[in-house]
């Protein structure tokens, strides 16, 4: 479920069958996080994700195509209220360790009846086609999130 988009900033509101506390650790501990993270078809060893989950830690994630092409994605934690909100910034890194745009991006976990609703926005993104990558994106890991975290 996707709610409208302001300019270019990416909304996703999702309801995932399961406690907001085990959507939290999906988010912020690496061995969790290696059993979801990236679109379908992607993988993300958890020896290549680093998470230093406080405000002021830096967190890094490497994740692979199928055909071994790796993305390299990095960040700061900005505020972290376990287990209700993530605030982190995001960025692209090339390989030879140059970072992209930064985008922030905010992770708001609701108690619904035994279920949790993930408001999920990404804000600072620069173009309606950036915008849909990373929506295309998120939205196919939210599908693989909810098979893990449900």
């Amino acid at each position: 479920m996707t709610e409208p988009e302001t300019g270019h900033e990416l909304v996703i509101t999702r309801v995932f069958d399961a406690p907001k506390d085990r959507v939290y650790r999906a988010w912020t501990d690496p061995e969790r996080a290696a059993r979801w993270w990236g679109p379908r078809g992607c993988t993300a060893p958890s020896e290549g994700i680093t998470m230093d989950v406080r405000p002021g830690g830096r967190w890094r994630i490497a994740m692979y195509e199928q055909d071994g092409t790796e993305h390299l994605m990095r960040g700061v934690y900005h505020r972290v209220e376990e287990p209700e909100l993530l605030i982190f910034s995001f960025a692209w890194e090339d390989t030879d360790g140059t970072v992209g745009e930064l985008t922030m991006v905010t992770i708001q976990l609701l108690e619904r009846d035994g279920k949790t609703e993930m408001v999920f926005r990404q804000t600072g993104l620069t173009s309606r086609r950036e915008r849909d990558s990373h929506h295309d994106g998120w939205s196919s890991a939210f599908e693989c999130l909810d098979e893990f975290a449900g």
